[in-house]
């Protein structure tokens, strides 16, 4: 674009602050010159210092570094505005800022992200404003200064360091979720990746000490597999250890986290419902045991199935203390062993008797 016929504008000293006239009548120098000191200073810490007409949006003064922030030199940036050097998307954003700061009359701070050479730079600016002492100069004389700092490389090494620790967080939580997952892996039954029975014991306690406590229901499951038949008394040991890793995938596929599927011998298995009436158990068990009954194992290129029975209790509706919470398990999975077993069996619920 070609320099504006126009020539550059000059900052009158009384435009200057304050306290630099003060000082430069004190030690006799003259005022202007206290602009390129600020603006040397500036450029030990690299911003650039630049101040334009207000009324005019042109640039009275440029340093070095803040012509070199823009891709130019002093003197093509004089007295040209902030369309013609950077175009007018931008030129937008900064006619806001400085509008901004001449409306609130005190010093103001903005953002600004300026693409450069197909390079992104991001600048921190901050704004005031410079009124003249002498008010024969008008309105159309007020200036405004601005200080600009290059914060691209700052921004760059924050969001390495952002993406540094965010890594490390992540890198943490795998550790500690390996931790976790060794640990309950050192917890839980080899064959079927259920917990052991001394767990069952804990959030039994657990489970009951809630529904005391918050007077929640949850129920109880006792499951038993049934005896083999067909290929599977066939093939023995070996298809029993089949079923034991068949039945544990279903259990920890049909049970969420808060319940508690558990291994208490080698045929039988406990299962705690966390927060689960009687009705709602009996439901789910007997999804459960559809897709046992359904299931398909393979031995030895031999396949086969199984079948379990299931006794449903609560508490505290078919049982008010933990030893008849188990009883009553045990009962109802009696009971529907006791009918062929591929089969579901409620508890009976207990009703207390009235005066």
């Amino acid at each position: 674009m070609n320099q504006p016929e126009q020539a550059p504008c000059v900052v009158p000293t009384t435009a200057l602050p304050t306290a630099l006239r003060q000082a430069a009548v004190v030690l006799h120098l003259d005022p202007s010159g206290w602009v390129d000191v600020l603006a040397a200073g500036l450029n030990g810490l690299s911003a650039g210092l630049a101040i334009k007409e207000i009324a005019t949006g042109r640039y009275a003064y440029a340093s070095p570094r803040m012509a070199e922030l823009f891709g130019c030199v002093p003197e093509g940036l004089v007295g040209r505005t902030d369309a013609d050097v950077l175009g007018t998307d931008v030129a937008a954003s900064l006619r806001a800022a400085d509008a901004t700061t001449v409306t609130l009359a005190q010093p103001h701070s903005s953002e600004h992200r300026i693409e450069r050479d197909h390079v992104r730079h991001d600048f921190h600016v901050t704004r005031m404003l410079l009124s003249g002492g002498d008010e024969a100069l008008g309105a159309s004389q007020r200036y405004l200064c601005a200080i600009w700092l290059d914060v691209s490389a700052q921004r760059q090494r924050d969001a390495q360091l952002t993406l540094a620790l965010r890594q490390l967080e992540q890198q943490q939580l795998a550790t500690e979720a390996l931790r976790r997952e060794t640990q309950d892996a050192t917890l839980r039954d080899a064959d079927t990746g259920l917990f052991p029975n001394v767990h069952f014991d804990d959030q039994l306690r657990r489970e009951v000490d809630l529904s005391l406590r918050e007077h929640r229901e949850f129920s109880m499951v006792s499951i038993s597999i049934d005896p083999p038949t067909g290929t599977a008394q066939a093939l023995g040991a070996s298809a029993r250890q089949r079923v034991v890793e068949a039945l544990g995938r279903l259990l920890r596929d049909n049970t969420r986290a808060m319940d508690a599927s558990c291994r208490v011998s080698d045929d039988r298995f406990t299962v705690l419902l966390s927060g689960v009436g009687l009705a709602t158990a009996h439901s789910r068990m007997e999804g459960l045991r559809r897709q046992c009954a359904t299931q398909i194992v393979v031995l030895d290129g031999r396949d086969f199935g199984f079948t379990v029975s299931m006794g449903v209790a609560s508490f505290p509706h078919t049982a008010h203390t933990q030893d008849e919470l188990l009883q009553a398990s045990d009962t109802a999975l009696a009971a529907a062993q006791f009918r062929g077993g591929n089969h579901v069996t409620l508890a009976s619920i207990r009703f207390e008797g009235t005066l």
